[in-house]
């Protein structure tokens, strides 16, 4: 039997399994630098005189597209994802 744990989105609690949940925190924290990422680069192709702020979108996409990009920021995701979680079940014991 998979062990449940309860997802709070926006005016529901869900029981969901634990890992969907952990794969969901990981892909929001994927997600969430990926944005980071963009207002960093499109933010400083306002600061730049050629090109524009659309030049920086481009520029983000094909930083974003690159499989040693994506990799390297599932794998932190996940791995910190990972720690707080056995940090937080230390800590219980």
């Amino acid at each position: 039997m998979v062990d449940k744990t309860i997802l709070v989105v926006p005016g529901k609690k869900l029981s969901v399994p634990r890992p969907f949940k952990r794969t969901l925190q990981v892909l929001s924290a994927v997600a969430l630098t990926a944005v980071v990422a963009l207002a960093i680069v499109v933010g400083n192709s306002f600061l730049v005189a050629k090109g524009g702020s659309l030049s920086g979108v481009d520029v983000w996409l094909a930083f974003i597209k690159r499989s040693d990009i994506l990799a390297t920021m599932a794998l932190t995701a996940l791995v910190t994802t990972m720690f707080l979680y056995w940090q937080r079940d230390q800590e219980r014991k």
